[in-house]
């Protein structure tokens, strides 16, 4: 048993509190991880109000590179001193998806079976299963993705979440291709990194559409041919008239709202993509006419965590940012100690930050 100092959401909209967390050693299928960095995420703010369940207290923290410190019975996986990305979906490998060889769908992800608890024995819950917001965390072996060790933890941290979520939107579920045009609509965390995915993937016009003039500019830092101010442009007409008058070839709704749906439905060529990768809240409902649907063909996707398959997806993009081709210290608008997360979440919430990303001890 290891004791450390943890942040944890005590009850909803209160703020989040430092206390000492109990986290066991190891069990079967187990990892012990020593985080170095952790990104602060819009998720870890929902689980703070309440927005993803009411299992109180919970452990945030989900968007963490570190060393793997020790490892339990039959784990293969990986092994003490690995570098890792911690991620969210350690896949099963039998499921249904799995077993039909679309693991990034799986439908049966696991995570640590022991809990982490309060020093008085109140059991917590982890952030997406993770709970990184201290510098040891128990997870599952499988959500240990090594990686190279050159790249930052304050970096290699972000593909744990957002950046990938917006990376693989773009390369995973839309598929763009060489020469294809590219509308995002939102341009944080992850409406930016779709850029730069749309960008890697050789998209020739990236069009970024925001109400925040500094997001906007962002966008075009990562890769945005052309930006739309969409609280004094229609969105969806300065999409077409930088098209040639005929939509995206692939719009990408970083909002989740159903008017963000609707202008990036509208927006997109005859036979275009549509991808989902805003987060909807229950209540939201939308209306489009069935006829429309039919006649602008194409598809309609939602895109779940990138549609990332971490073995797959974290090396290979860890690599790119090492060869200069992908530019992640981009989205890293400062580094801070778990006493400042109130703080970043404020920062979040003006739009202030592409994230603030909380450091352990000294990088390697």
């Amino acid at each position: 048993m290891h004791q450390v100092q943890g942040v944890i959401a005590r009850a909803q909209g209160a703020p989040v509190e430092v206390v000492t967390v109990n986290v066991p050693d190891p069990g079967p299928g187990e990892a012990l991880v020593r985080v170095q960095a952790c990104g602060v995420c819009h998720t870890d703010f929902h689980y703070r109000e309440g927005g993803i369940g009411d299992d109180y207290p919970y452990l945030l923290g989900h968007e963490a590179a570190g060393v793997v410190e020790s490892v339990g019975q039959g784990v293969t996986e990986v092994s003490p001193g690995d570098y890792v990305v911690l991620n969210w979906r350690a896949v099963c490998g039998e499921c249904r998806a799995c077993r039909r060889g679309e693991p990034w769908y799986c439908f049966a992800t696991h995570n640590a079976t022991q809990r982490m608890t309060l020093v008085d024995g109140t059991e917590l819950s982890p952030a997406l299963g993770i709970g990184a917001f201290q510098e040891l965390t128990l997870v599952a072996a499988g959500q240990c993705t090594p990686v190279n060790p050159d790249a930052r933890p304050a970096v290699a941290g972000l593909l744990g979440c957002g950046v990938m979520a917006g990376l693989g939107a773009a390369l995973n579920t839309a598929a763009i291709q060489r020469g294809e045009s590219v509308a995002v609509i939102g341009c944080g965390g992850v409406g930016a990194a779709a850029i730069a995915g749309a960008r890697l993937a050789g998209a020739t016009t990236i069009v970024a559409v925001d109400v925040d003039e500094r997001k906007l500019a962002w966008a075009s830092e990562l890769g945005a041919t052309h930006t739309v101010d969409s609280r004094v442009q229609d969105a969806v007409e300065a999409v077409k008239s930088l098209t040639d008058g005929f939509g995206a070839d692939v719009v990408i709704d970083a909002v989740g709202r159903p008017e963000t749906y609707k202008q990036a439905f509208y927006a997109r060529d005859l036979a275009g993509r549509v991808v989902l990768v805003g987060v909807p809240t229950p209540e939201m409902t939308l209306e489009l006419p069935l006829l429309d649907v039919f006649s602008h063909g194409g598809s309609l996707k939602s895109s779940w965590y990138g549609d990332c398959l971490p073995t797959r997806d974290f090396p290979m993009l860890i690599d790119l940012y090492l060869q200069g081709r992908l530019p992640l210290d981009a989205f890293v608008t400062e580094e801070i100690g778990p006493g400042d997360i109130e703080d970043a979440f404020a920062k979040m919430g003006r739009g202030e930050v592409l994230r603030s990303v909380v450091v352990f001890g000294e990088e390697s």
